[in-house]
């Protein structure tokens, strides 16, 4: 395509809204962006004023994907502050149901939305005629793993019994035995989407970019991490992120964008893979090796979806261990002791789409006044741009169509939550 425009409003299959508008002119291009047209939801400035407990439930509303791990990055964060130290059983519990909502978002994003540009068709639906043992075993896979979180936090969506220093509601011993044998059960079916995602042939695209993810000293990072690490710039502790990340407005998008000393960087389960390869199980290295993800460093953001797939089979089997693990133990109720006082709170986790944030300062009377939250895939967006502009010049002599569908295919590779992504800071009501 040596002249023309494509404009495609509303990306399908991705979380949100978001446009695609590219201009080329004597093969040169004159005009590419991601336009985020989803309506900004103003979080932030929903919890000035609210009382601390309130802030977990308040944010876990911002998604009904990762509510999880909006749950997870916010009780981090108030614990950070507070000085609190969960016990072994609150940890494990909060492992398990943070691999459960990766599991199932990874599952969802892959089978549902990926993998039908792979097979050739518009959406999942034809799939349903075609490749019903497929569709079948994705919805297994989802279903598990919506019940992992039922199980430990209350309800498949927005948590009810994770709270500051404990869980209202400890699970049964049954009831964990019963996940981990369906888990057990489950590897079939997780080695049935290896050797799918094997044969799908992904766009050859590599652009050098700089990998962040948390970093925690004994396990592959997932639910919580002490330091940000950098595949260019060092480690970081998460206390200290906003000397390592600055968000910024642009003029085209309602979500912010954001940016290193260096410039772009990718979040997510690629990133992650990049950054804390070691620490992952032998089956999750077996299966990127199978699927073509050898080992660090990988610069193709379109194997993203590979690694998420790689991190299905690592929580899997971290998740059978925690289990076994606390049916070892004597599970109790715990007490529920908040000791409050003035001060930063600061936490994050990694969550399906990358490393998200929260901080809120407390007053003396636990009441927040003032909130930040930086997004995975508000951190995603200007390298996905920076993508963007490194790939089209290799694809130029293809028909506009094709054009078209490639790029789709990386805004899709990156799994988007942009309504997540849509915040804005200061509000002044009038």
């Amino acid at each position: 395509m040596q002249n023309g425009k494509i404009e495609v409003h509303e990306v399908t299959r991705v979380e949100g809204h978001g446009n695609i508008i590219l201009n080329v002119k004597e093969s040169k291009i004159e005009e590419l962006r991601l336009e985020i047209t989803e309506s900004p939801r103003f979080f932030e400035a929903m919890l000035v004023g609210r009382n601390w407990y309130e802030t977990t439930h308040i944010t876990c509303r911002i998604c009904g994907i990762c509510s999880i791990g909006h749950t997870s990055a916010s009780l981090n964060a108030l614990e950070n502050g507070l000085g609190i130290t969960p016990s072994e059983q609150t940890e494990r519990l909060r492992r398990i149901i943070h691999a459960g909502e990766t599991l199932q978002s990874h599952v969802l994003h892959v089978y549902f939305l990926a993998a039908p540009d792979l097979l050739g068709v518009p959406s999942v639906f034809p799939l349903v005629e075609t490749h019903a043992e497929v569709v079948k075993r994705a919805l297994m896979l989802k279903r598990l793993a919506n019940d992992i979180c039922a199980a430990i936090g209350g309800r498949h969506v927005h948590p009810c019994s994770m709270r500051v220093h404990n869980f209202s509601k400890v699970p049964t011993k049954e009831a964990l035995a019963g996940l981990r044998d369906r888990i057990v059960a489950a590897g079939p079916d997780l080695q049935a989407t290896v050797e799918l995602i094997s044969t799908f042939k992904l766009p050859d695209f590599e652009r050098e970019t700089e990998y962040m993810a948390l970093h925690h000293p004994d396990e592959y990072a997932m639910y919580d991490g002490d330091i940000i690490r950098s595949t260019k710039t060092g480690d970081t502790p998460v206390y200290d992120y906003k000397t390592k990340i600055q968000e910024y407005v642009v003029s085209h998008s309602h979500a912010k964008h954001a940016e290193s000393a260096l410039g772009s960087y990718m979040v997510g389960a690629l990133a992650r893979f990049n950054v804390n390869y070691d620490q992952l199980r032998p089956e999750a290295k077996e299966a990127a090796t199978a699927m073509g993800l050898a080992g660090p460093p990988c610069y193709n953001p379109f194997m993203n979806n590979v690694a998420q797939i790689v991190e299905c089979v690592h929580v899997a089997f971290e998740t059978v261990d925690h289990l076994n693990a606390l049916l070892d133990m004597d599970l109790v109720e715990e007490e529920y002791e908040v000791p409050l006082k003035a001060c930063r709170c600061v936490g994050a986790s990694e969550v399906p789409r990358g490393t998200l944030y929260h901080e809120y300062n407390l007053d003396d009377q636990g009441l927040v006044t003032s909130a930040d939250l930086i997004i995975p895939t508000a951190q995603n967006l200007n390298n996905l741009e920076q993508d963007m502009h490194a790939l089209v010049p290799q694809i130029l002599t293809q028909e506009a169509d094709e054009i078209r569908q490639t790029l789709e295919m990386l805004v899709r590779a990156y799994d988007p939550c942009i309504s997540c992504a849509t915040h804005l800071l200061d509000v002044k009501f009038v």
